[in-house]
């Protein structure tokens, strides 16, 4: 039913590289290492500190340009620990050990800042915060040098830039530089539809609007999509009311969006494509919109990313909850 409704044949079958599924609870499982049997191998290299295996285990990766892979690396937790002795070592691949030094320290930086509101953030957080996100800019840039056709140290300086409040400007330029290496990029719109929001100096409507402007301009079967649903979510993060989304109009357009981007049958199923289905999956719930969100969660078969569940306190209860809806 949902391949003759939404275009699609048969169910795909799992890539060469597909890791097994593991045992379900609750109906879900947490996807890991991209659900890549060869990033799986390049995070245990990295978790064990082993620079030379990691070197190894990135050859089949663009890490110039692939965020997800990048973001398994950046969100490993002792990474910080190792990686500054490769930058200071290897020469070779020194532009390398700088990206993901930079990219460990914006999300080490925001570890410590925690997810709390700015009037709840300590002074000893904020000094860690910025203490961190000062090595990633410097190593960022750095490696922005060495390889200037690399798109992913443009991303997470818009990270850092906005974590540091270093203005619109300032972002606007670092934005401009990701967009000029690929002016589709799914990865840096989404840290702009972050950074427009009212919480971080943006106006109510922008950043729908920019997502909305953007995915109009993309292929069918492009992620981009993503980008009006996290447009989206974040209102729904902004607003006093946990039920605007839920209108015939937002149903109507995230449907939409869901049948031209992930749900189209020129959608590439990269690794780590859980995520752009995870975001459609909590913003087709929110608008209670039921025929693309069955299709979605159909097509994830349990597949749980914390991104961006964590918006709810129990991320995982409501992946399960909708799921079960769905």
């Amino acid at each position: 039913m949902f391949g003759r409704l939404f275009g699609r044949g048969e169910e795909r079958p799992a890539g060469p590289y597909a890791l097994p599924v593991p045992r379900r609870k609750n109906g879900m499982y947490t996807l890991r290492a991209l659900g890549d049997s060869r990033v799986l191998a390049l995070v245990e290299a990295a978790d064990a500190g082993e620079w030379e295996a990691v070197k190894e285990a990135l050859a089949p990766f663009d890490l110039g340009r692939d965020h997800h892979v990048l973001g398994e690396l950046a969100g490993l937790d002792g990474v910080e620990g190792w990686i500054v002795r490769a930058v200071e070592e290897d020469k070779e691949h020194r532009a390398t050990a700088l990206l993901i030094s930079g990219a460990r320290h914006v999300r080490w930086g925001w570890e410590a800042r925690t997810a709390a509101r700015a009037v709840h953030v300590t002074q000893d957080q904020w000094r860690v915060f910025h203490e961190r996100l000062r090595i990633a800019e410097e190593h960022l840039f750095e490696a922005a040098e060495l390889r200037p056709e690399w798109l992913t140290p443009w991303r997470h300086l818009l990270t850092s830039g906005r974590g540091m409040s270093l203005g619109r400007a300032v972002n606007e330029t670092r934005l401009d530089a990701a967009l000029r290496r690929d002016p589709l990029d799914l990865s840096s719109h989404l840290e702009w539809v972050s950074q427009l929001q009212p919480r971080w100096g943006g106006e109510q409507g922008q950043a729908l609007a920019f997502a909305r402007e953007a995915f109009a301009g993309a292929p069918d079967g492009h992620p981009l999509g993503c980008a009006v649903a996290m447009a989206h979510i974040e209102d729904w993060v902004e607003s006093d009311d946990s039920d605007c989304l839920d209108t015939p109009a937002v149903r109507a357009e995230l449907a939409e969006a869901a049948r031209r981007s992930v749900l189209h049958p020129a959608y590439e199923r990269r690794p780590g494509w859980q995520h752009d289905f995870n975001m459609f999956a909590m913003a087709l719930s929110l608008a209670s919109e039921d025929t693309a969100r069955r299709h979605v969660f159909h097509e994830l078969d349990g597949a749980y990313t914390e991104w961006p569940w964590t918006y709810f306190g129990n991320g995982e209860k409501q992946f399960a909850r909708h799921q079960r809806r769905a």
